[in-house]
């Protein structure tokens, strides 16, 4: 009897502090659901235009309404904005003449184009393609070929998924890997052709491989009259091989590819070449193999196409950049394409590590006036510079100031004028992005776009007008189309976020704090929950993404969902994302701060600004903070758990590259440097494991191909040789992005941060499903 009742005195303790304990219900996740992205988006009414443009210099775009959506058409040159047809008709037509009932805001269909003749427009629904005529507006079946077309009605290129041929310029011709080999195929005719004989496995034309990325896809650039294509031979064939192993019932599949790390006494390098297409002729061009390196990212193709080639209008001359291995030097060369003799026009040198711009590639080679755009940050800012392609001389500074060219998007030869984005020209945040044309001369400079936000443009297909969406993260989009001198023609459409504000959700709060130098300014995004306490103490969710390629923040334009911040905020937490030094779109300086010691990861940032948070908003309560973040935020969060252990209590940390020793060699070796002059084994986050107090989760896809798994699993082992207590979540089969996966683990990060920071009970298993908006409906 004494027995049994000593051993109900900790039961009974268990229970009365279970039940003592705050209790998440389902309907709580469900509230925060309803902030998902899947959740605000019926609720959202206007904005995301996507202009489909008409031969006659006119385009239309479906916008959504609360009821449905309409088509709307805007004619730039008649400053004008009306609806594309008389929907109410369609509408009752195309129910008579399927049998179904269809309103005027529900059409089933999300794009069409227009006939030949332009009098009609045909569209697809009910399994079959209809044609409307638009004086009559009798709709019929129609059997015309529309296959291979797009929304405004011109003619795409045959879709594969992933694009394993590259088309020539005139759309005759298709590159595309065979055996190691390039080949080209006739499109009219389906003939191929193969164009190079000597490529063998890891040794191959135009492979597409960069160790954390690859496809089957080539990497070249065609010549602008269709006869010659720049590309390279990649030798591969000493470099070290990553291994994954598929989980499955019966033997595993084991899946084998080439991925150099930092160190590695052989990367792979690429021999240039030249290929002439009728004659099937390879001409190698006269300088040493390159590093597999590029001046935008860490690959040679991220820019959609070869990277940092530039041909000559008639395809005689080919500029080039090559980047040495550590980033630290480019040299632009100049080729003869019949012969493979090369040019060195002028070398940049930089201590730290050279990028050409972001989003883009931000030097072009202008043969007919024998000159060169050049980006550098030689002044401390990123700025275009005019060189003598002859003698390899600056001839003038294009542009200067205490801001940054991002992406230069149009160079016009014959009127000397560049048109680029730039950041830090806004007062109101150096994030937000404006668009200007400027002179070759640095003269003339405009800004386009002057209202204040974050300006996001596109130009017309003659390139006689833009259309301009801007916003800010609490200010919702507004689109305008202007002509080439910033003025605006035309009102387009407006972000209307009323329904949603009704539902109860409000946006982030914009702020700026100091850095952990104490006097630069850093900013960020403050996400609180609705109707907040003053009084009461909530914990904080640092969202984090450390770059140095992009900071946490992200996109500075209007986001209603923000991943899940605003879901969080249901749940009884505040949430910050704080965009840390070492970060691009500032100075070189500040991006440059960490240089050499990746492992940072802006964590003294986001410990001071999170302490500067709370003294304006006193709610926020920083003997409750967590942090999360996946990849590069992954890293940083293991970071944060093993060297701010009394600062940081929970930690998420999903798919971290913890030791860059361990991953793609590019990376640490650009931010980083050479194995030899930086201490990459100092900023491997197990080395600090036995440090952790808080509660940590990590997480990892067995299949991730971009980090792979055992720089979690080194984690792992080194908190278990510290006798650490940790939880894992792990992905047999899943890749870097958890894939179908990603609202499980989503869920599973709530409901941490609810048992183990908000000190409550979350429901148990609450299944997050997506959902699309009714209004995009199609039967």
């Amino acid at each position: 009897m004494k027995k049994l009742f000593l051993t109900a005195i900790p039961l009974a303790a268990s229970l009365l502090a279970a039940a003592q304990r705050h209790v998440l219900t389902a309907q709580d996740y469900q509230r925060a659901e309803s902030r998902l992205s899947y959740g605000t988006a019926p609720y959202i009414d206007g904005g995301g235009v996507r202009p489909n443009w008409l031969a006659n210099g006119k385009f239309w775009y479906r916008t959504l309404t609360a009821d449905g959506s309409r088509f709307i058409m805007v004619d730039p040159a008649r400053k004008t904005r009306s609806d594309a047809f008389n929907q109410e008709k369609l509408a009752a037509s195309l129910s008579s003449a399927t049998g179904k009932h269809y309103t005027a805001s529900m059409l089933p269909f999300y794009s069409f184009w227009y006939s030949e003749d332009g009098k009609s427009i045909i569209f697809n629904a009910d399994d079959q393609q209809w044609k409307c005529d638009l004086a009559s507006y009798a709709v019929t079946k129609d059997n015309s070929k529309a296959e291979g077309r797009g929304e405004n009605g011109g003619i795409l290129g045959r879709r594969r998924g992933v694009q394993l041929e590259v088309a020539s310029p005139d759309g005759t011709k298709e590159a595309y890997i065979k055996d190691w080999n390039l080949w080209v195929r006739d499109v009219a005719t389906g003939k191929s052709t193969q164009l190079t004989t000597d490529g063998v496995k890891d040794y191959g034309y135009a492979t597409d491989n960069a160790g954390w990325k690859s496809s089957d896809g080539p990497v070249l650039r065609w010549s602008p009259d269709s006869k010659k294509i720049a590309t390279f031979k990649d030798d591969q064939r000493e470099v070290g091989d990553m291994y994954l192993v598929t989980t499955n019932v019966g033997h595993p599949t084991l899946k084998e590819w080439k991925y150099p790390l930092p160190g590695d006494k052989v990367i792979p390098m690429i021999e240039r070449v030249i290929i002439d297409v009728d004659q099937s002729k390879v001409i190698k061009l006269q300088v040493p193999p390159d590093p597999h390196r590029a001046t935008l990212s860490d690959d040679i193709s991220s820019s959609g196409t070869f990277d940092d080639v530039d041909w000559s209008a008639d395809g005689s001359q080919l500029a080039f950049v090559s980047t040495s291995r550590d980033h630290k030097q480019e040299k632009f060369r100049i080729a003869d394409a019949n012969t493979g003799a090369v040019r060195e026009v002028f070398e940049e040198d930089v201590p730290t590590q050279y990028e050409s711009g972001w989003g883009a590639i931000n030097w072009r080679y202008l043969p007919k006036s024998n000159e060169i755009i050049w980006f550098s940050e030689r002044d401390n800012w990123g700025h275009l510079y005019l060189y003598d392609a002859k003698t390899g001389k600056v001839k003038n500074q294009i542009t200067k100031g205490d801001w940054v060219v991002t992406r230069m998007v149009k160079v016009d030869e014959k009127e000397r004028e560049i048109y680029f984005d730039a950041d830090g020209a806004d007062k109101k945040n150096p994030y937000f992005s404006h668009f200007f044309k400027i002179g070759f001369d640095g003269k003339h400079m405009t800004d386009l776009t002057p209202a204040e936000g974050n300006h996001q443009v596109s130009f017309s297909p003659d390139e006689k007008y833009i259309v301009d969406s801007y916003s800010q993260p609490d200010v919702p989009s507004v689109t305008v189309v202007r002509d080439l001198n910033g003025k605006q023609l035309v009102a387009v459409d407006k972000e209307d976020v009323s329904r949603l504000q009704a539902t109860g959700w409000h946006a982030p709060m914009v702020f700026s704090v100091k850095a952990h130098d104490g006097k630069t300014d850093i900013y960020g995004l403050l996400f609180t929950p609705r109707n907040a306490d003053p009084s009461k103490k909530y914990p904080i969710i640092d969202y984090i993404y450390p770059g140095p390629q992009g900071g946490s923040v992200g996109s500075w334009s209007f986001i209603a969902s923000r991943g899940d911040n605003e879901a969080l905020t249901e749940l009884g937490f505040v949430v910050v994302e704080i965009e840390g030094t070492s970060n691009p779109l500032r100075s070189k300086s500040f991006h440059d701060m960490s240089y050499g010691n990746m492992a940072e990861n802006t964590l003294p940032d986001q410990v001071t600004g999170i302490r500067q948070l709370a003294q304006r908003y006193p709610y926020i309560d920083t003997t409750r903070v967590g942090i999360w973040g996946h990849s590069g935020g992954g890293f940083a969060t293991a970071g944060a758990m093993f060297r701010y252990p009394d600062f940081f209590k929970v930690g998420i940390s999903e798919s971290g590259n913890h030791d860059n020793r361990n991953y793609e060699d590019d990376w640490g070796e650009r931010y980083d440097g050479l194995v030899t002059n930086s201490n990459y084994e100092a900023q491997a986050n197990e080395i600090y494991a036995n440090n952790l107090k808080g509660k940590l989760m990590l997480a990892h896809g067995l299949m991730d191909n971009n980090v792979p798994p055992e720089n979690t699993l080194l984690v792992v082992e080194a908190l278990e040789k510290a006798n650490k207590d940790y939880d894992l979540v792990v992905f047999p089969n899943s890749q870097h992005g958890y894939g179908g996966y990603s609202f499980y683990m989503m869920r599973r990060r709530w409901d941490y941060f609810v048992k183990n920071l908000l000190g409550a009970e979350p429901p148990k298993e609450f299944l997050l499903k997506g959902k699309p908006d009714p209004r995009n409906k199609v039967e």
